[in-house]
């Protein structure tokens, strides 16, 4: 419905709507009816109001903020437009027009308010090769320079690792990544910088455990603190194997 002719109680039991969905995030695979697309929305832009995230007239979700990522939500295979409006208003920050395959998934990327840019990715929804897991980087951050990632298992030193991607910066998707199952930390370097243990990280996360055969999509943006913007990443499950349930 559109924003204007939307009663508080019908919004009201979508807000609630939305709680649930953003619970359930990281599915496996299609949900409910197979022959339906899945769509979820990603807001990566530090710049935006929060959003309101309409699939042409019907509501996809409300007032979502920087860094929110909703889980997969069932829609009509079809073409149509995605709109982002600043929530409770009819203002439109950004709209593009897409068509959704039946039994596919998709991510829809909310990027910089200012350029009113979205990204919308077809997302891996099989599991990985056995034995391995499907990693896919997106550059998001426009304030970052270009970097180099590196997967660092527990026990090796940055010097001991080699960029599973390199020159990563705004707009570079990697594509899906095949990795062996492990667990691993992301730590990123300046693009084309010696991995040597002095070298000074611009970003280091935390030790994760993947599942085997499961796929993510990891995505740097920008953070706001108080020293100005840094680079950080945030990380949405596309395919996770029962077993990880």
């Amino acid at each position: 419905m559109p924003i204007s002719t939307r009663q508080p109680v019908r919004q009201a039991l979508s807000l609630a709507a939305l709680a649930a969905i953003l619970v359930l995030t990281g599915c496996q695979g299609l949900i409910g009816n197979p022959s339906s697309s899945q769509v979820r929305i990603i807001d990566v832009s530090p710049d935006a109001p929060s959003l309101d995230i309409y699939q042409s007239h019907d509501a996809l979700a409300y007032s979502l903020g920087f860094g929110t990522i909703t889980s997969y939500m069932p829609v009509t295979p079809g073409a149509y437009t995605i709109a982002a409006n600043s929530s409770g208003t009819s203002q439109v920050i950004s709209s593009v027009k897409g068509s959704f395959l039946p039994a596919t998934q998709y991510t829809v990327l909310i990027g910089d308010a200012g350029r009113a840019q979205q990204l919308t990715l077809k997302d891996q929804n099989q599991p990985a090769p056995s034995g391995q897991i499907a990693l896919r980087f997106i550059g998001q951050a426009t304030r970052a320079r270009a970097v180099d990632i590196y997967l660092v298992p527990p026990g090796q030193t940055l010097a001991d690792a080699r960029p599973i991607a390199t020159s990563v910066n705004t707009g570079v998707n990697t594509g899906y990544l095949n990795i062996p199952t492990g667990t691993y930390t992301i730590v990123m370097l300046a693009a084309g910088a010696i991995p040597i243990e002095s070298a000074l990280p611009v970003y280091t996360g935390t030790q994760v455990a993947y599942s085997d055969g499961s796929a993510h999509t990891i995505i740097l943006i920008d953070q706001l603190l108080v020293s100005g913007y840094h680079l950080k990443v945030i990380t949405a499950d596309d395919y996770n194997p029962p077993s990880a349930s």
